[in-house]
């Protein structure tokens, strides 16, 4: 039961994540269809926004909505990899749901495939730089006993790797491979998402190795 409300978590949160990212790009598009500066300012803050406020809600229960995270916990113990292996699963599927509930709520086919390539060793380094620091920023604060603050820093962060990756800052399997299923702003096309995901992994794996590093002796696991 415990992993079923977890696993139910994780795919209401991953689902209004991608809400959050792909809705707020289709808005801000026609909202500030001139100002592509302006777009992203929106894009980042509202996902920034309901980062905060879905962690908030959910960490009691799950709030990792990211298949890097969810891979971290099980490298540092924190996680049985049975178990992780089912979170990671059920992130990807309420991200997809998410993309196709964006769509439709802004009046667009429930699936569109994105035609945006994002591709380039900027972009793939962007994405190891984005997703290392968003695991430390996590992990970090939760070893550093300040587990009720990771809302806050985790939302801070994203809103701010918006700006200072190539790449936005995906950081994440589950809405990458989601956001291949709309051709909007925050889309991005399926022949970019493996280069990305396997960014995004190599990011978490040296995250890991540097929280290790940095707390070796810390007991504190994720509430």
């Amino acid at each position: 039961m415990i992993l079923a409300r977890k696993a139910a978590a994780e795919f209401v949160g991953t689902a209004f994540l991608v809400m959050a990212v792909v809705g707020s790009g289709i808005a801000a598009v026609r909202l500030s269809p001139n100002d592509v500066g302006l777009q992203l300012l929106e894009n980042s803050l509202i996902t920034g926004a309901a980062l905060v406020a879905l962690i908030l809600a959910l960490q009691p229960v799950s709030a990792a909505f990211n298949p890097v995270v969810s891979m971290v916990e099980v490298m540092l113990g924190l996680l049985p990899a049975k178990d992780g292996a089912m979170l990671i699963v059920v992130q990807i599927l309420g991200g997809s749901l998410g993309a196709v509930l964006a769509n439709l709520m802004f009046d667009l086919d429930a699936v569109s495939i994105s035609t945006t390539d994002r591709t380039g060793s900027h972009l793939w380094l962007a994405e190891v730089i984005a997703t290392l620091g968003l695991v430390v920023i996590i992990f970090g604060s939760v070893r550093a006993g300040r587990a009720n603050n990771v809302a806050f820093a985790v939302g801070g962060y994203i809103t701010a790797a918006y700006w200072f990756t190539s790449s936005t800052s995906f950081a994440n399997p589950a809405v990458a491979i989601a956001r291949m299923f709309s051709d909007t702003f925050a889309g991005i096309s399926p022949s970019s998402v493996p280069m990305f995901i396997g960014c995004q992994i190599l990011g978490g794996v040296l995250a890991a190795v540097l929280v290790r590093f940095l707390y070796p002796k810390s007991e504190v696991t994720l509430p």
